[in-house]
């Protein structure tokens, strides 16, 4: 590869967007030509700027780092080397990020040093994965737990773009209630926001 590797970072907070910027900038072999703050926004950098790696946040608002990865695949053309970025290396999402087509995992505690070794890696074709991540790639996919009656009630309700308060008007329950079951749902999908659980159930044919 000629010249500095091209850098997007998309993460949904910005403190942790300004450091990774900041680490990546002070490398001269490095060029970060964009941000974004949640997965709509970095498919939106990534077509106007087309860099060599994308640093893809996994939990984000408004579009997922799971659902940005499917969105890449769907693409035409070549697409970037997408490095995921996590605070857990045990977190649910680990395998559908992989299944879909992330290139390499790091945490975000990593070392400045740690990271742009791994976006230099992802660039020459590498792959950047931790002790864990192999571990949990590596062992069987564990089936995923079914959602009880009530859950399925919530989601649905959820799925039709209910609040938590109309859901539970429309049950009969506490907003707690509501949350606590929401909370189990994400949990059995490996989902991190109302919308990816949605989307999984209705893949899965649960809802």
């Amino acid at each position: 590869m000629t010249g500095p590797v091209r850098v997007v970072v998309a993460d949904d907070h910005p403190v942790v967007r300004d450091g990774l910027v900041a680490m990546l900038g002070a490398d001269p072999g490095i060029e970060v030509v964009g941000t974004g703050s949640d997965g709509a926004e970095a498919l939106e950098t990534v077509a106007a700027t087309h860099p060599d790696v994308l640093l893809l946040d996994l939990r984000m608002p408004v579009m997922d780092g799971v659902a940005t990865l499917r969105a890449l695949a769907e693409q035409e053309g070549p697409r970037p080397r997408v490095l995921v970025l996590t605070t857990y290396d045990t977190d649910h999402g680990i395998r559908a990020a992989f299944e879909a087509g992330a290139d390499g995992l790091l945490l975000k505690d990593a070392r400045r040093e740690e990271l742009v070794r791994a976006v230099h890696d992802l660039a020459a074709g590498g792959a950047v994965l931790t002790p864990s991540t192999l571990a949990v790639l590596a062992a069987p996919a564990a089936p995923s737990a079914a959602l009880s009656p009530r859950e399925t009630d919530v989601l649905r309700l959820v799925a039709e773009g209910c609040t938590n308060r109309a859901v539970a008007s429309r049950l009969g329950i506490g907003e707690a209630t509501v949350k606590t079951h929401l909370l189990h749902v994400y949990e059995k999908l490996g989902a991190s926001d109302r919308a990816s659980a949605v989307r999984t159930a209705w893949e899965r044919g649960l809802v």
